[in-house]
């Protein structure tokens, strides 16, 4: 799966908080109702009996001797190995539930099947990280493996884990509740809608119902446009590039210190946003009238100034304007934020100081953090609904809590809270409300996810839990600082869809392959649907349309990429894109991983872009790109 990024080097903003800084302030460097099928060859075993839940007493493990770890997936930058984990993927310690009590099981009386308990992964970092200033890797054929040996893993997590232990053995989350400073979020009306791509939730029902992209005659497409990464400033070895969004005529994506507007299927320069600053990260939400919001750098960042993402602005995406742009301030300090969101008219930021919000059309702040609450919203997640993650109490015993807010007045409407010890939550969907969490740090791979919490919006009531260990799922979340950035999985139809883990194939080409499946939000349980990648291949959710998933099939090193529809209720696949297979455009497409990169699909446009430009390429022959488009006749 994932590692999570790099411990930041600098302290919190506030005191009491205690989260790690923004890594921005681093330096810059087939029916439902079927029974679940066996497991095909080589996968995980998706029916096995639940094993033992979390904090029960665990088997020694024998050790055994360090193997060469294996890279990430095509072209990717490796890690520094001397570079520790911070937050979920330490090393995970043992530890009682609250007053004593043994640990609470499973949904349904079954225990909680733990993922690779106590060990810490590797991995790399979370999606739309800005990378660190690591050498690159050389592409590997058909993507390779994902995880590091655990030991290893170990090795390096201990540099540092006198100054970090995240603790294990803790409770699942309570109910909701009425009480305290928590329902202070300091402080509706507008649509919104989800990007082109990523986790988007929507759906009902079964079936094709509703959706958007159908399968053209000829599903052979063409490389529309290419845009080539850009040259990072001197002395500044990697800068962030997040951000790209779709509209019916532009496909836009950030530049370093400015977004630009492409025409979709022309390639050819609409507009430009010119900013003065990076773009540290961009909404995947968009109003009705396609204008969204992003944070970026007052200046560009130097070798001894790495700069803070203290702006926040919206931007047209259709006339290519700065709306407005604001920042807020805890106490006389200016807030440097991790995550926007867009929701309701509103547009909402968070970050260790707590978060603020403006209203998109005026840019009329809304709310603002309370330097004396002892609670402070670490992000939002936006879209149907409006969720804050609310943290509080100090680190290490935090509690967060999981908040349904009105857009215009930040009013707490219903609330959700986990029990204390689980320090990071991302948000996968907001309506209806999936959290996922790495409870006890026990996914054991970086993923950030060991367990799913389907919740009621309108009681904030827990529905059900659902485990994911991370040796058998692939879906990753990056809950430290972008609360709403998860890969490898979507929700929709009351579902949640998620990759599995790649494992052998059944043929005879010795290659890898996974498969996507689905879980019900209300009962926790396999649906028994299955879509298998097929061999060489790797699947990935993108989005529902409708009722559909969008998945992205990653190639053999022989062919090109795939678009597939899958049917909500029957699981039947349907191509909408097949990729060329020549050498040079397979070159580029490998490098733009499902697991890193910006995939955006619609209407027959892919557009696949990198979240980060480096001068790792500096001195070789090799060309390195930033976008890279395809579409069908």
């Amino acid at each position: 799966m994932t590692q999570p990024p790099p411990p930041p080097n600098q302290p919190p903003q506030q005191p009491g908080f205690g989260p790690p800084q923004d890594p921005s302030q681093q330096q810059p460097a087939q029916s439902s109702q079927q029974q679940p099928p066996s497991a095909p060859a080589g996968g995980p075993d998706l029916n096995k009996a639940p094993e033992p839940g979390y904090g029960y007493p665990q088997a020694p493990q024998p050790s055994a001797p360090p193997a060469a770890p294996q890279g990430p997936g095509y072209g990717y930058p490796q890690q520094q190995q001397q570079q520790p984990a911070a937050g979920y993927g330490y090393p995970g310690q043992a530890q009682p539930g609250p007053y004593g009590q043994p640990q609470q099981p499973g949904a349904y009386g079954q225990p909680q099947q733990p993922g690779a308990y106590g060990q810490p992964g590797y991995g790399q970092p979370g999606y739309g990280y800005p990378q660190p200033a690591t050498m690159p890797m050389q592409p590997q054929p058909g993507g390779g493996g994902k995880k590091f040996n655990s030991q290893i893993a170990i090795i390096v997590s201990a540099v540092v884990a006198i100054a970090l232990i995240v603790g294990g053995g803790v409770w699942y989350a309570s109910s909701s509740g009425k009480d305290d400073d928590s329902k202070n979020t300091a402080g509706g009306d507008g649509k919104n809608k989800t990007n082109g791509g990523g986790g988007g939730e929507n759906g009902s029902g079964s079936g094709s119902s509703g959706a958007q992209e159908k399968a053209p005659a000829d599903t052979g497409s063409k490389v529309l446009f290419q845009v080539p990464a850009p040259k990072t400033p001197k002395d500044v070895t990697s800068i962030s590039t997040a951000g790209s969004w779709l509209t019916d005529t532009v496909y836009a994506k950030s530049g370093i210190a400015e977004v630009v507007g492409y025409d979709r299927a022309k390639g050819t320069k609409k507009w430009t946003i010119d900013l003065p600053g990076p773009v540290c990260e961009g909404s995947g939400r968009t109003t009705e009238d396609n204008k969204t919001a992003i944070i970026f750098k007052p200046d560009m960042p130097t070798k001894g100034d790495p700069q803070s993402c203290t702006q926040v602005a919206v931007i047209d995406l259709e006339t290519g304007k700065e709306v407005w742009t604001k920042t807020a301030q805890s106490g006389t300090m200016p807030i440097s934020f991790n995550n926007v969101t867009v929701s309701g008219g509103t547009v909402a930021a968070g970050s260790t100081s707590g978060g603020a919000a403006w209203d998109v059309a005026t840019g009329k702040q809304l709310w603002a953090p309370k330097t004396s609450d002892s609670c402070y919203d670490s992000g939002y997640a936006g879209g149907a609904k409006l969720v804050a993650v609310r943290k509080c109490g100090e680190y290490e015993a935090r509690q967060l809590h999981i908040q349904n807010i009105d857009p215009k007045t930040g009013k707490v409407i219903t609330e959700y809270k986990m029990d204390e010890g689980i320090e990071y939550a991302a948000v996968v969907s907001t309506d209806p409300l999936v959290v996922a969490a790495d409870v006890g740090d026990s996914a054991g791979d970086g993923s950030g996810i060991s367990d799913f919490f389907s919740v009621d919006n309108k009681t904030g009531k827990l529905r059900t839990r659902i485990s994911a260990p991370g040796e058998d799922f692939a879906a990753r979340c990056d809950a430290i600082y972008k609360i709403e950035k998860c890969s490898g999985l979507a929700v929709g139809n009351d579902r949640l869809y998620i990759a599995t883990e790649e494992h052998d194939g059944s043929g005879e080409s010795y290659g890898q392959t996974n498969e996507i499946v689905a879980f019900d939000l209300a009962t926790g349980k396999q649906t028994g649907q299955r879509a298998d990648a097929g061999d060489d291949y790797e699947i990935y959710p993108l989005r529902m349309d409708g009722n559909n998933v969008l998945a992205y099939k990653r190639p053999p090193y022989d062919k090109g990429g795939q678009i597939v529809s899958i049917d909500g209720g029957t699981f039947k696949q349907t191509t909408l894109m097949e990729n060329p297979a020549t050498e040079n455009v397979r070159d580029v497409e490998a490098r733009m991983s499902p697991d890193y990169a910006e995939i955006l699909f619609s209407k027959g446009g892919l557009y696949m872009s990198s979240v980060y430009a480096s001068d790792f390429s500096a001195g070789t022959d090799r060309k390195e790109y930033l976008v890279i488009a395809f579409g069908t006749s």
